[in-house]
C-alpha cells in the first residue's frame, strides 16, 4: 500500500471511529450490565458515570488514533468526566473490567472500522492503546490513594492532638470513625520521643506493629513526641511493649486504661505527666506506667498524681483505722525494719507484719517493696499535708 493510500485509509477509519462512538459505547455498556453483576448492583448515577468514561476512553482513542505520530501515550482526562468520588465506589479490578470490556468491544468491531487491508493497524494501534489506559488508571488510583492518605493522615493528626491538649470532643469522636476507629471498650495512650527523620515511616511502622499485636491505633508524630491511642486491650503495659519498636531511645509512658476516645484525654494526660517526670527516676523500666510515676509525677506538681495518692492511698488506710496508718508510718521510719517497728510500737513483731499485709490489701502497695515503700511514704505526706490544711 503506497503511502496516499494508506493515508486515505487512515482518514477512512478516523471518520468510521467517529461516526460509530455513540455506538460503541453503547455497546460497552450492554455488555457490561450483561457481563458484570457489580454494575448491574451500582445505583444508576455511577453506572451513569461509568457509561461516560466509556465514551470519553473511545473518543480519546479515536483522537488518539488520529495522530499516529504523536507521542504514544495519553492522559489521565480520559477519566476526567466522572468526580473523584468514584473511584471509591468503583474499585481498581472493576475498573480494569470496565476497560477491558469497553476495548473489547472495540476490537470486536475493528472489522467493520477498519477499511479491506487496515484492520491489522487498527489492532496493533488498539493494543497499544489498551497499554497506554491501563497505565493511566494506574496512575489515576495511586493519586486518589495519595490524595486520600494524606488528608487521612490530617485527620488523625487532628484527633490525636485534640486528645492530647485535652479538647477532644465528640466532632472528633466521629473523625476517628470516619478513620476506621471501632469504638472499643478499653483505650490506652501512649507517649515517648519520635525518632529522627521521616514522620509517616514511624506513622507506618506503629501501624504494622499494631496489626500485628491485633489493636486498633490512632497516631501521630506532635513535635517531638510520638504518640499513639491504642484501643483493644486492658493491659497497658502489653499495648506499650508490643508498639515500643518505632519509638526513639528513651522513656515509653502508658497512661491509665480508658473507656473510650473521650476519655483518652486522661490516659493522655497522665502519660505526658509521667513522661515529664521520668528524670527524676533513670532508672525506670521502659515501658514504664504512668501509675508507676505517681511519687515523681506529684513532686513535679501534678495535681492528678498528688490527687491519686491522696485518695488511693492516704484516704483507704486512715479509714481503715488508726493501726495501719501508725505502723506503716512507724515501719517506714525504722528503715523497713519489722522489729524497730514493733520495739517502737510495743507489740509483736508479727503483729507488725499482719498489719503491713493488710495495708498491702487496702492499698495494693506492698511496704516491703523499696518503690512502694517510696510510693507509701509520699502519700502519706501529701495525706498529712491535705489534713493540715483542712484544719487551718
Amino acid at each position: 500500500m503506497s503511502d496516499a493510500d494508506a493515508k486515505k485509509s487512515h482518514a477512512a477509519t478516523v471518520r468510521r471511529l467517529e461516526q460509530s462512538s455513540g455506538k460503541l459505547a453503547a455497546a460497552a455498556i450492554a455488555r457490561m450490565d450483561q457481563q458484570l453483576p457489580w454494575y448491574r448492583a451500582m445505583p444508576p448515577e455511577n453506572r451513569s458515570w461509568i457509561g461516560l468514561v466509556a465514551q470519553a476512553g473511545i473518543a480519546a482513542f479515536t483522537e488518539w488514533f488520529r495522530h499516529p505520530d504523536a507521542p504514544q501515550a495519553i492522559s489521565t482526562d480520559v477519566f476526567g468526566t466522572a468526580p473523584r468520588e468514584l473511584t471509591r465506589a468503583v474499585t481498581l479490578r472493576q475498573t480494569v473490567e470496565m476497560v477491558r470490556t469497553t476495548i473489547e468491544v472495540v476490537e470486536a468491531a475493528v472489522d467493520e472500522l477498519a477499511p479491506p487491508g487496515s484492520e491489522a493497524a487498527l489492532r496493533n494501534a488498539l493494543l497499544v492503546y489498551a497499554r497506554e489506559i491501563a497505565f493511566a488508571t494506574a496512575q489515576v488510583y495511586a493519586q486518589a490513594a495519595e490524595a486520600r492518605g494524606a488528608w487521612d493522615a490530617r485527620l488523625e493528626s487532628l484527633v490525636v492532638n485534640a486528645v492530647v491538649s485535652g479538647e477532644a470532643d465528640e466532632g472528633d469522636v466521629s473523625r476517628a470513625a470516619a478513620l476506621g476507629w471501632r469504638t472499643p471498650e478499653h483505650v490506652v495512650v501512649v507517649l515517648g520521643s519520635a525518632p529522627n527523620g521521616d514522620s509517616e515511616l514511624t506513622v507506618e511502622a506503629i501501624r504494622r506493629a499494631a496489626r500485628y499485636a491485633k489493636i486498633q491505633v490512632l497516631t501521630g508524630v506532635l513535635g517531638k513526641r510520638l504518640v499513639v491511642i491504642a484501643g483493644g486491650s486492658d493491659d497497658p503495659l502489653q499495648v506499650a511493649r508490643a508498639l515500643i519498636g518505632p519509638f526513639a531511645a528513651g522513656p515509653v509512658v502508658a497512661g491509665p486504661v480508658v473507656g473510650d476516645l473521650l476519655s483518652a484525654t486522661r490516659s493522655a494526660s497522665a502519660a505526658a505527666a509521667g513522661l515529664r517526670a521520668c528524670a527524676a527516676w533513670p532508672d525506670a523500666p521502659r515501658p514504664v506506667l504512668a501509675d508507676d510515676l505517681l511519687p515523681e509525677r506529684a513532686m513535679a506538681g501534678d495535681p492528678a498524681a498528688r490527687t491519686l495518692l491522696v485518695e488511693e492511698i492516704y484516704r483507704p488506710l486512715q479509714q481503715a483505722g488508726s493501726a495501719l496508718l501508725e505502723t506503716l508510718s512507724v515501719y517506714l521510719e525504722q528503715a523497713s525494719s519489722l522489729e524497730g517497728a514493733a520495739r517502737m510500737l510495743f507489740v509483736h513483731p508479727n503483729t507488725v507484719r499482719y498489719r503491713l499485709r493488710r495495708v498491702t490489701d487496702v492499698t495494693g502497695w506492698p511496704p516491703s517493696d523499696v518503690r512502694s515503700a517510696f510510693t507509701l511514704r509520699v502519700a502519706l505526706m501529701l495525706g498529712r499535708l491535705a489534713d493540715g490544711d483542712a484544719t487551718s
